[in-house]
């Protein structure tokens, strides 16, 4: 038989998550935290020892199921990260699990798209065409031991790419495997886009809510509908561009995109290139545009920068620092507020992502409000309309694909269930709480859904769901 190791300690599983401080500790300092179920142990070196294995196939590991276990018929919209473990997890817990997918593949965000002609450059005309925002160069910001989900480690394989911080299709493929393993594809409806989400109140359900589903196949105009007892949105959150608000931007008549659009550099070859954004894509395109635009100026909303970026931003006689832009004028000068000046042949907008959810109808229950999806209960259960309506994959600075998969188990039991859910008034309480620490802390609305916290993200893994 085939197997795949999941790491274990003693009689807890175990995986290993290496942490990169915040402090300086030397130029490449990292520590390695083991997660069981009961303790948290900090190692200078990981140790992979007492390796276990997981069986392949649909369940991956043999169920205890609970004598209470209700199964339910579920909708997973996704089928990126989020949206397969999702589908893993509730097809384990006995749920009949449906996958929607408007790709024709699986992967979401990491299912590569070069082809972006079709897009809106500022993706302003909805519905999107194009869902991965993945430019060409793109690489894993964290080491691959974080990224697998915990019984399925992102090893390297031979003759794929075996870097620590590998290209974006080593994990679509990681991805891929992990859909093979547990024979997820036959779960998942391709090509086909998620038209409506809804409550349904029928006197033959009682008192259960069930929802309406309605999808439409690429190149069918027919609409397809089906009641579901509960819906898992997997959807993700890269893609819907959010605009800065400048003065002349609807005017400016040279060449604007949003980093969505992105791929390559060569298109921007001995242009002067206008970056608005200094986070992470904003880097990543205006040191790739270096070595083939005539001039790359990035504008930022604070230019106490990181000693690494000044030290890189030195290093190159074309790249330039400004503040955030003024205004935008019709002959293509871009003015910053500092009262310079360049005349731009073309501006990328890397300003982030918004959430998005055009499908969802909850009667105003579950709102985007200025970056903030809510009311959500620990970012995953509306409370009002918990346990059949749940998110997986909202939260930011996160151990990505663990978390995912923390979340899709609790929704998994819950539904089944194996666990409950604090009563509607205790999660909405527990909501307001979290809200008002947020804003005696200083935090806006936007970053809700940032946690940045390592301590709290050990304390999602491995905390019981009750």
């Amino acid at each position: 038989m085939s197997l795949h190791p999941t790491i274990s300690h003693g009689a807890h599983e175990a995986f290993i998550l290496p942490f990169q401080p915040t402090v300086s500790c030397g130029a490449h300092a990292t520590f390695y935290f083991k997660l069981s179920s009961s303790s948290i142990y900090l190692m200078n070196q990981p140790t992979l020892t007492n390796i276990r294995f997981a069986p392949k196939g649909k369940g991956g590991k043999k169920n205890m199921v609970s004598e209470k276990r209700q199964p339910k018929h579920v909708c997973v919209i996704g089928a990126g990260p989020a949206g397969l473990v999702s589908a893993r997890e509730l097809r384990k817990e006995g749920h009949s699990v449906v996958v929607l997918e408007q790709k024709h593949d699986i992967g979401g965000q990491w299912l590569y798209d070069p082809i972006v002609e079709i897009e809106d450059a500022l993706g302003r005309i909805t519905p999107l065409k194009v869902h991965s925002s993945m430019y060409a160069s793109l690489r894993l910001m964290s080491p691959r031991e974080v990224m697998g989900f915990t019984d399925f480690p992102f090893f390297t394989k031979k003759g794929r790419d075996m870097r620590r911080f590998p290209g974006h299709r080593e994990v679509y493929l990681y991805l891929r495997d992990f859909c093979q393993w547990f024979e997820l594809r036959e779960l998942i409806k391709f090509n086909t886009r998620v038209e409506y989400v809804g409550m349904v109140y029928n006197i033959e359900f009682g008192s259960d809510m069930k929802w309406v589903v309605r999808s439409k196949e690429e190149k069918c105009e027919t609409v397809n509908e089906e009641i579901f007892d509960a819906v898992v949105v997997a959807s993700g959150h890269y893609s819907q561009p959010t605009m800065p608000t400048i003065k002349g931007i609807d005017t400016w008549k040279r060449n604007q995109i949003h980093s969505h659009v992105y791929r390559v550099p060569e298109p921007f070859r001995n242009e002067v290139v206008v970056i608005v954004g200094g986070s992470f894509s904003g880097q990543d395109i205006s040191l790739e545009l270096v070595d083939v635009a005539k001039e790359v100026h990035l504008s930022v909303k604070s230019l106490e920068l990181s000693e690494g970026l000044t030290k890189v931003i030195t290093k190159y006689q074309n790249l330039h620092l400004h503040p955030q832009i003024d205004n935008l004028f019709e002959d293509g000068r871009v003015l910053f507020i500092d009262g310079s000046c360049v005349v731009a042949d073309s501006i990328i907008y890397c300003t982030g992502y918004s959430y998005s959810f055009p499908f969802l109808d909850t009667k105003g229950i579950v709102v985007v409000d200025d970056g903030r999806v809510g009311p959500l209960y620990e970012h995953t259960f509306p409370p009002s309309l918990a346990p059949s309506l749940s998110f997986v994959g909202i939260p930011k600075k996160i151990l990505g694909f663990p978390f995912f998969e923390s979340q899709a188990k609790w929704i998994s039991q819950v539904l089944s269930g194996r666990r409950t859910l604090l009563s509607r008034d205790d999660m909405m309480k527990s909501l307001e709480e979290f809200y008002h620490s947020r804003e005696i802390a200083g935090i806006p609305k936007h970053c809700t859904h940032d946690i940045a916290d390592f301590d709290f993200c050990l304390y999602v893994l491995t905390k019981p769901k009750s």
